[in-house]
């Protein structure tokens, strides 16, 4: 009997809850029923707003469920409870659920016990999904059967009885799931560490902490990957038990990748330098990636061949939101970098690029300081667009226009489809002109029939509807009649700016004599 088969053994009689049903959960779910364990869903969305299909298979299996507002007082009544790799480790509820003798684990935890083959694990502030990705290329590249999971890929415990000795795991953790594991895998790989999540963790030491737990429980035979030039990183050092492969954008290691004067890629071990590949032969752009490359050589360094990484430089295309190229229209091209939610990887996003550009970024607040942005933004930026939490935040604003030439930007615009497509045709023909105040000033008259055009040049799609308003320029919007509506903002009782907080300004828009209708 395997181990994983001694497990799913021993809480044949248990309760066992599940906290949400995302990724991580659902088909982990369909595993712990088929064996005739006792499950109970505990959700936060209430029966008429939980997905009716998953509802009806769960509990056509025997699924119990405790849905709604105290959804999460039912685990008292668990032998087990799998969190949500979203919900923070010491919640007050999953420390009460603790204290009162329940099993709080996770997917994760639970794998990292069971998982038969080498275990490779990627965490940091910045790169994990690409380095993780590039792992795992690299082993399938020599013929490894590997398996993709933790933030990316699928959930690994339901598969964990079909692994083998011979294959190889490769996951990406993040801190919420590092905190509570006390385990660690064969080759443990931080990539750098800067302040994020600190909206939850509350403090850089918790987070620091946290990510210390992928090198923590290793042994004399493992391997530990750090960022050289990364300060914080390096810290973790005396930590290391095993091996201490340090690689370097700068050269600044005696084991490890680096990236020579040259720009070729090298790894240095016993003083002996090899050459592996050339960085202009890397299909992906960004000297960030350059560094995701020479992490990832330093992972499995001595298990793939020198011609393998070559291949998969010249092939791998990125992953998607990384910098991911969508297309090319009227000879603008747009890319999806929408994984750059940290000012570091902003900055490295705009790193890769030898112009100025125009961006749309914002979004959830996760309390990082956004200061070290400020210098990179105001080189590389264009116009900046801001929507979502972050964009009315004052003190992030105030750190882009105190330097010499700030960026432009705007904010109080609903973060849909249409509006950050319909804002960047704006930005792009030079509509928009924005003010600390957040007021709009339009200088270029345009048709309905050119906006339609504009629209569905840029997203592929003609726009039937808009579930957002643009301040600025041409306000369109669109009602059940089907007839567009412009707003010329110039012409309007308060020609300075027009900002339109909502959808509930509908009736006030259609009543304004300003309004005209194109036909």
């Amino acid at each position: 009997m395997t181990k994983a088969q001694r497990f799913f053994t021993s809480i044949k009689d248990k309760r066992v809850g599940f906290i949400g049903t995302g990724v991580s959960h659902t088909q982990l779910i369909r595993v712990f029923l088929s064996k005739g364990i006792k499950v109970v869903i505990l959700d936060k969305k209430d029966e008429d707003h939980f997905p009716e299909d998953l509802y009806s298979e769960f509990s056509a299996k025997g699924a119990e469920f405790s849905l709604g507002e105290n959804y999460l007082d039912e685990m008292f009544n668990c032998d087990i409870v799998f969190r949500t790799p979203g919900m923070y480790f010491n919640n007050p509820m999953l420390t009460k659920a603790r204290e009162a003798g329940v099993v709080v684990t996770s997917e994760m935890e639970v794998f990292f016990d069971l998982c038969p083959c080498k275990l490779y694990a990627v965490t940091g502030s910045d790169g994990k999904t690409t380095t993780t990705t590039l792992i795992s290329e690299f082993l399938k590249a020599e013929g490894k059967r590997v398996h993709l999971g933790g933030n990316i890929g699928k959930a690994l415990l339901p598969i964990v009885e079909t692994m083998s000795e011979t294959d190889a795991a490769v996951v990406e953790l993040s801190s919420f799931q590092l905190i509570s594991m006390r385990k660690s895998p064969d080759v443990a790989v931080i990539t750098n560490i800067s302040p994020n999540h600190l909206d939850v963790h509350g403090t850089m030491e918790e987070y620091i902490d946290a990510k210390c737990n992928l090198i923590r429980h290793q042994n004399a035979f493992s391997k530990t990957v750090l960022n050289a030039d990364n300060e914080e990183t390096m810290k973790l050092a005396p930590m290391v038990r095993g091996t201490l492969v340090k690689f370097s954008l700068s050269g600044n290691t005696d084991r490890g990748a680096f990236l020579r004067d040259d720009g070729m890629l090298c790894y240095i071990d016993k003083g002996k330098v090899t050459e592996i590949v050339h960085k202009e032969d890397i299909r992906i752009p960004g000297i960030h990636n350059v560094d995701n490359y020479l992490t990832a050589i330093s992972a499995v360094w001595g298990e793939v061949s020198i011609e393998s990484i070559v291949n998969t430089a010249m092939t791998f295309g990125g992953v998607e939101h990384r910098i991911e190229f969508v297309r090319e229209v009227d000879g603008v091209k747009w890319y999806n970098d929408s994984i750059a939610t940290s000012p570091t990887r902003v900055m490295a996003g705009l790193n890769s690029f030898d112009q100025k550009i125009i961006i749309i970024a914002g979004g959830y607040d996760k309390k990082i300081p956004y200061e070290p942005m400020a210098d990179t933004v105001n080189e590389k930026v264009k116009i900046l667009i801001l929507l979502g939490a972050t964009g009315p935040n004052a003190a992030m604003l105030a750190n882009f226009t105190e330097t010499a030439g700030a960026a432009n930007y705007f904010n109080d615009v609903s973060a849909s489809y249409w509006a950050a497509n319909a804002i960047a045709i704006c930005a792009k023909l030079g509509w928009i002109n924005g003010y600390p105040d957040g007021t709009f000033r339009p200088d270029k008259n345009v048709t309905r029939a050119e906006l339609m055009a504009m629209i569905n040049r840029a997203t592929g799609r003609a726009p039937k509807s808009a579930d957002a308003f643009l301040p600025g320029m041409k306000t369109w919007i669109d009602n059940t009649s089907d007839k567009w509506y412009y707003l010329d903002v110039q012409e309007a009782t308060n020609s300075h700016s027009y900002t339109v907080k909502g959808s509930e300004t509908w009736t006030a828009l259609n009543a304004d004599p300003n309004w005209s209708l194109y036909e």
